[in-house]
């Protein structure tokens, strides 16, 4: 009995492991398909109650497109009951600053931020999706592709698009390029 209590151990361990690492970025993927805080925490909720149901042996080793395909396929559920995604508003994006920068630095980060999140924010659904998870999920465009159900090909120019398109519109708004 000691083994099985053991497994059990570790089970939870790797459980909650999982939980601490993936909580908070499942919860803004899903919030981006849900619109709403509480119920992407919901869905989280349900992806993690089925991760504690898997068979581990078959998800560890693709933990992570696991993980966000089961919070994809929940979040697309409650959205198609409950009406079209609605993107986050600015504020609830994560910010991307050191806690070096001064406030000058702060400002241009923070209007940049906006600038980038208003530009997504327009993007094709699709690309948004991939864009996210590559840059701010840090998936590979492997598990991107399994998890969006798109191949390799349609990743790389999804986020290639996204790219270009970010790029392009701020360079026009003058965002990049002009330094004093």
């Amino acid at each position: 009995m000691v083994a099985s209590s053991d497994h059990a151990t570790s089970r939870a361990d790797w459980v909650q492991a999982a939980l601490e690492r993936y909580e908070q970025p499942l919860i803004r993927y899903a919030a981006r398909f849900t619109g709403d805080l509480e119920r992407a925490r919901e869905v989280v909720q349900d992806t993690f109650m089925k991760l504690c149901a898997a068979d581990r042996g078959k998800v560890e080793a693709r933990l992570a497109p696991w993980l966000y395909t089961v919070c994809r396929n929940r979040a697309l559920d409650v959205r198609d009951k409950e009406g079209r995604m609605k993107p986050l508003p600015a504020y609830s994006q994560d910010a991307i600053a050191s806690k070096g920068a001064g406030p000058r630095e702060m400002a241009s980060l923070g209007e940049a931020q906006q600038a980038v999140t208003k530009i997504l924010a327009a993007l094709p659904e699709d690309q948004q999706e991939a864009f996210y998870l590559k840059y701010r999920d840090q998936l590979t465009y492997r598990e991107i592709g399994g998890v969006m159900g798109k191949s390799l090909g349609t990743v790389s120019q999804l986020i290639g698009a996204a790219l270009g398109t970010v790029r392009e519109q701020l360079m026009a708004g003058g965002h990049l390029g002009q330094e004093g």
